[in-house]
């Protein structure tokens, strides 16, 4: 005999929440870690500009360009983290090629790399040169 005041959900009505909360996730995850990684990319952008024109200053105070570790320390340490002749910053690595610059090469030219490589994803690569060009290598 069934009571009349029975309350609570029907195992169909919950299964039925179960699906609709599934489907906005599988929604939203993507979309989410999509904006997550533009707004990485913009930030990487942004620090690009601030090495190029840090080495612009640096440059007419030295006669050369900067490596990551004076630049860093240049802009007070804003920049990342150094590890060794690298630099790190969220999910980016920059480093410069050769990774260990010699003055002499530094009076003329720079290549700065900043590299996001996480297994299973995308990996993204930009660089930056003397001539303050920030250019987008992978994807």
């Amino acid at each position: 005999m069934r009571k009349d005041r029975e309350k609570g959900f029907s195992l169909i009505e919950l299964l039925l929440v179960v699906v609709v909360i599934g489907v906005v996730a599988a929604l939203a995850v993507p979309a989410f870690q999509r904006a997550t990684r533009a707004a990485e990319n913009g930030a990487v952008f942004s620090t690009l500009r601030v090495i190029a024109s840090t080495q612009v200053t640096f440059f007419t105070q030295n006669s050369r360009f900067g490596r990551l570790a004076e630049i860093n320390q240049v802009v007070g340490n804003s920049l990342g983290t150094n590890t060794s002749d690298r630099l790190v910053r969220g999910t980016f690595v920059f480093e410069m090629t050769p990774v260990v610059p010699t003055d002499a090469e530094l009076r003329t030219e720079y290549l700065i790399t900043a590299t996001r490589n996480i297994p299973g994803e995308t990996i993204y690569q930009y660089e930056l040169n003397q001539s303050g060009e920030i250019e987008q290598i992978r994807p």
